[in-house]
This record gives C-alpha cells, sequence and structure tokens, in this order.
C-alpha cells in the first residue's frame, strides 16, 4: 500500500508568509503558514487521497487490521516554516507525561484547558533538520563560563548584577537551574526589565549573534523573561541537511527558517516565555534538564547509496533523507512509513509495484510490506518511520 497524503499549513503567528509557499512552488496566501502536519494527529490529520475523503486517522483505524498496518503512528512528521521565534520549551519524558497526565485527569482539568500542561501521556523528543539554507534555533543551556561572559557584556546595573549572583555556583546544572527558577518567578521582575534594558546598549564580538537575537526578543516580547532566558540557551544555525535532536526536558526554541521535523506522537509542551500561552513555571522546571553541554546537534549515517539515516535511538522514529539523481536509492523500512519530498521530482515505488511521484511538499503513506522503498528521479525526499525499539 503506497498512497498520497496531504494537509493544508497551520496559521500559527510565528510562521513563515513565503518557506512553505516557496517550497510548494505556489503563490504565498497572505497569512501566516507554520506547520503542515503528515501524520494522524487529531489536532490536524492528514487527509489520504485515495477518493474517500478520510483523514489518516479514521484511514488507520478502519484499514489497519486488513493492511496489517497499526491503528496509531508513533511519530508525527512535519514541515515547519518558523518566520518568528516560537515559545521556549522543553518536553516531558514517558514518566514524567504519564505521571502528569494523571494527575491533571484526577484533577478534572480539561485537555483542551489553556492551563492544562499534559494532553497525553507520551514523551515528546523531537528531531529537526534544515531545508532551508540556514535554519536558526536555541537548543540547551551554554556551558555556564561562557554565560558569565555574556552576561558580563551587560553592564553594571541592579538587574545584571543580580542576574551574575544568581551565575555565580559552582555546581553549573544546580546554578543554571536556581537561575531560570529565578527569572521565571515574581521576585525577579524588575530586575528582569533592567537587564532587557541592558541588553539594548550591549556589545560583545564573542556574542554579536547572541545580542542582536536577544534585542528582536525584547522588541516583540517587552519585559518577557523569556527573553532573559534566551541568553542562556545555545544560538544554533543548522545549514542545509544538518539536524537537532532535542531529547526530554532540555529547553529549546525555533527562531527562524524551514525544516522537515519529527517527533513522538504528543502534544505535551511546557512553556518557559516568549509567547502569551500559558507558562507554568513549576512543572517546567519539573522536567527541566538544566545541564549545561554543546547545541545537540545530530549527524546522520549513511545507511545505503544517496540515504542518510537521523537515528536519536528512540523506538518512536528515525529520519531517512534520502537523494536521488538520475539512478535509483532503496531504503528498509522498520514500519509504517510516511514521506515527504523536499526538491525536484521524486519517484516513489514500493515492493509491490505500486509507484507515486512527489512534488516538493507532497506526501505519502506507504506500509511495511512494500519495503524496500526505491526511490528515484532527481531530487530528495525525507522518509519517517519507526526507530529502533
Amino acid at each position: 500500500m503506497l498512497t498520497r497524503i496531504s494537509n493544508s499549513p497551520r496559521d500559527y503567528a510565528w510562521g513563515s508568509r513565503t518557506l512553505i509557499a516557496e517550497l510548494e512552488g505556489r503563490r504565498p496566501s497572505g497569512a501566516p503558514e507554520a506547520e503542515v502536519w503528515f501524520g494522524d494527529h487529531p489536532g490536524s490529520p492528514a487527509l489520504v487521497e485515495d477518493g474517500s475523503g478520510r483523514t489518516l486517522d479514521t484511514w488507520l483505524a478502519e484499514e489497519s487490521a486488513a493492511l496489517g498496518v497499526p491503528a496509531r503512528l508513533p511519530y508525527l512528521l512535519k514541515l515547519l516554516a518558523a518566520g518568528a521565534p516560537l515559545s521556549i520549551q522543553a518536553h516531558p519524558s514517558k514518566a514524567q507525561a504519564e505521571a502528569g497526565f494523571a494527575r491533571e485527569e484526577a484533577a478534572g482539568v480539561p485537555r483542551d484547558a489553556a492551563e492544562r500542561n499534559y494532553r497525553d501521556d507520551n514523551h515528546k523528543p523531537e528531531l529537526i533538520v534544515a531545508i532551508s539554507e540556514r535554519f536558526e534555533a536555541l537548543a540547551g543551556l551554554r556551558e555556564l563560563d561562557a554565560t558569565r561572559r555574556l552576561v558580563q557584556a551587560l553592564g553594571d546595573g541592579p538587574g545584571t548584577r543580580a542576574l551574575r549572583a544568581h551565575l555565580e555556583g559552582a555546581d553549573a546544572t544546580a546554578t543554571l537551574r536556581e537561575a531560570i527558577a529565578w527569572l521565571l518567578g515574581p521576585a525577579s521582575s524588575e530586575d528582569v526589565v533592567d537587564v532587557i534594558a541592558a541588553i539594548d546598549g550591549a556589545r560583545s564580538e564573542e556574542f554579536a549573534a547572541e545580542l542582536a537575537l536577544a534585542r528582536s526578543l525584547a522588541k516583540a516580547h517587552p519585559r518577557d523573561p523569556g527573553v532573559v532566558v534566551a541568553l542562556l540557551m545555545n544560538l544554533v544555525t543548522l545549514m542545509r541537511g544538518e539536524a537537532l535532536f532535542v531529547p526530554a526536558g532540555v529547553l529549546h526554541a525555533y527562531v527562524a527558517g524551514l525544516g522537515v521535523e519529527l517527533m513522538a506522537a504528543s502534544d505535551n509542551v511546557l512553556r518557559g516565555g516568549l509567547t502569551p500561552k500559558h507558562v507554568d513555571a513549576a512543572e517546567l522546571l519539573s522536567v527541566l534538564d538544566a545541564t549545561p553541554s554543546g547545541a545537540p546537534l545530530l549527524a546522520p549515517r549513511e545507511v545505503a547509496p544517496g540515504v542518510q539515516l537521523f537515528d536519536a535511538g528512540v523506538p518512536d522514529f528515525a529520519l531517512a533523507a534520502v537523494t536521488v539523481d538520475t539512478g535509483t536509492a532503496e531504503l528498509d523500512l522498520s514500519g509504517i512509513a510516511l514521506a515527504v519530498a523536499v526538491g525536484g521530482i521524486v519517484e516513489v515505488t514500493g515492493a509491490s509495484g505500486e509507484r507515486v511521484t512527489l512534488q516538493p511538499g507532497q506526501a505519502l503513506v506507504a506500509s511495511a510490506v512494500e519495503s524496500p522503498l526505491r526511490l528515484a528521479g532527481a531530487g530528495r525526499a525525507f522518509v519517517a518511520m519507526p526507530g529502533r525499539p
């Protein structure tokens, strides 16, 4: 079974007005276009283009037994186009999600309530691969000594003195956790305003890009403590084809660019600023991994000619990047797969002989019995499938 699927872009305010339209080769709609979901998530299930009018969640539920496919996908594949920074956020581990979901269910918090933290009982590790020339993100907490140098560039106002004091601890992880707890708490409000004001005049050759981003964040989110939290995070620029993997507890915020995103099938988000949405600082801190490190980059490995696999070692998903140029590339599937083309023309043929041609932005669903998939033409596609158990 090899069947085309489609969906419409979601118009979140942070979405780009051009990137998805340019990929698909069409005129921009005029509205922000943030994400296109290729999956069965009930928030925006893809449409199965088999003439039945069914969405992918309904299609899987009704056809799973006959086709030998699962009734639910363990992952969600997206095109993500950021025209403005997303909220600073982290996601829970599986155990944290199960406990949090059970707690809110017992408390009777409606699943669609704005203050709900856990809308399901699943974790949400996620992977993003840049498909624009550049993709910018904040990901993970910077090494503490480097952050101290950045804060030194902010001058000597009362807020920056208070921030420096909160960054003086010997244990880097505990120090960063306490600093974030302070920034997101009510006691810091005047100091946060002072730090944000100091950003405008700060100069540093080492941290010029970080300060430039902070100034733009401050204009969009005045008085938001997330602007200062962002100063503690790694600013990452991915070039086309490079990837970030964000495991449970790691703070991140995508800033600008177009990428293919793959995540576990969950809607659990704990926010830490740069958003008008609900911020539960205590709950965020309960899942936060405050260990400082470099950016969480994920390098692929070549598994076949023209096929690179991004494998984060989670059971929910793995992502193959397939490039073909007049020849043919073969990909062994580990289960039901979704494929999306991001350049050129890609012809996908399954083991049954079924064939679907994809242009940029077009996608399909393939059952595991179609393995190996053969991709031909001259283009590039990404194929999502289950990961290692």
